[in-house]
């Protein structure tokens, strides 16, 4: 089953996490950094949200197309953006250098499907890239909440993606790192609030802050 999407009842929660991870990130690079420097030519970005990777600046020349299936997402998007679901892609066989899946693939029942759909519009030798979050993320966090197992983890996430590109073609890069800093209680609120966590106030108040919170995951990665 996959994780809920509530974009276009609550958008304010995924932008309140946005504003949480640019406002607390210590450090290093944000996530969409590094993904950015990866990429060059046109580029399809599945869940592409209100436009955070192609607000990036690339390193190569890039053309990015936002597809989301959320219309009030993609308003905020610059264009090119087009609505649509990452289990049917508008487009034909071929038509993108590389593909990005930025955390979204775990608001799929399966996640197979879309990884095929995301190859199929690959050229050869195209980039697919699908960041996935441990379910041990944020351990100093764990005595009061705990991220729920998905579909599209990081301990699972390269045998998931070598199935349909092979094995031989995935790559995985891992952080495990202290990576945000919650200066306060308020801070570690947003924080909770923005994964969704019930009574995310009074949770809060049982952290003891300032907390530096340890960010899990990898960044697989796989060529046609």
């Amino acid at each position: 089953m996959g994780v809920p999407a509530d974009y276009d009842e609550d958008p304010e929660r995924f932008r309140l996490g946005t504003r949480v991870t640019e406002r607390y990130l210590t450090g290093t690079s944000s996530l969409y950094e590094r993904v950015a420097a990866r990429l060059g030519g046109d580029v399809l970005d599945i869940g592409c949200g209100e436009g955070a990777l192609s607000a990036v600046p690339a390193e190569a020349p890039v053309r990015i197309v936002g597809l989301d299936a959320s219309a009030t997402m993609l308003r905020a998007h610059p264009r090119p953006a087009v609505r649509a679901t990452a289990v049917r892609l508008p487009f034909k066989d071929g038509t993108f250098d590389a593909a990005v899946a930025v955390n979204m693939l775990y608001h799929l029942d399966d996640p197979v499907p879309a990884i095929r759909e995301a190859r199929r519009v690959l050229a050869p030798g195209g980039l697919f890239i699908a960041p996935a979050i441990s379910r041990y993320d944020s351990p100093e966090l764990a005595h009061v909440w705990r991220r729920e197992p998905t579909c599209f983890d990081a301990e699972e996430a390269p045998d998931i993606v070598a199935r349909v590109f092979g094995r031989g073609r995935v790559e995985v890069e891992r952080w495990d790192a202290p990576l945000i800093t919650l200066p306060d209680q308020e801070a570690v609120r947003d924080f909770l609030t923005a994964r969704q966590v019930a009574e995310a106030s009074v949770l809060a108040g049982r952290v003891h802050a300032p907390v530096a919170v340890t960010k899990r995951g990898a960044l697989v990665l796989a060529r046609r």
